[in-house]
């Protein structure tokens, strides 16, 4: 078999030289045409919903914002999970999205939600966190030396 396929390779050479140059044209243009990101964004999509009560225990934090906040999340289109976190006056839950959502639908459905949440009284409504990914700890970092200063140029 092997034989064959180089017999008839070495037979039909200007057929195996157009057929590489035509993968190697295809390959060139796939390459310029490919998303090519230093990182990968892998996280999935979340939204975080912070409210904040300075004058409640986390056990009435819970009851009276975590949960109602969580029930209105319940449903949505794409929802994957929700998950929260209640400590002395904050409550924060996270909603995921499965993967192909956009971003801004997915904080416009939790915008329309958040419409319809009652709040204790003296509590400012809840907030949703700002547009950004796990990722963005990737990014920090610090820069130091001996012999080189920030401030100046030496």
């Amino acid at each position: 078999m092997l034989e064959q396929l180089i017999s008839a390779a070495l037979q039909r050479r200007w057929a195996v030289l157009v057929g590489m140059l035509v993968l190697g044209i295809a390959g060139f243009l796939s390459l310029r045409a490919l998303n090519v990101d230093a990182f990968p964004d892998t996280t999935p999509v979340q939204v975080q919903i912070n409210a904040y009560a300075t004058s409640l225990v986390p056990e009435e934090i819970e009851r009276q914002i975590t949960f109602p906040i969580e029930m209105a999340m319940s449903g949505l289109p794409g929802l994957e999970e929700v998950r929260s976190i209640s400590l002395f006056g904050l409550s924060q839950v996270v909603v995921t999205f499965r993967d192909g959502v956009d971003i801004y639908f997915a904080r416009q459905l939790i915008f329309e939600r958040l419409g319809s949440v009652q709040m204790p009284p003296g509590v400012a409504p809840p907030q949703m966190g700002p547009v950004s990914t796990g990722l963005g700890e990737v990014f920090q970092y610090a820069l130091s030396s001996d012999t080189k200063s920030l401030d100046k140029k030496t």
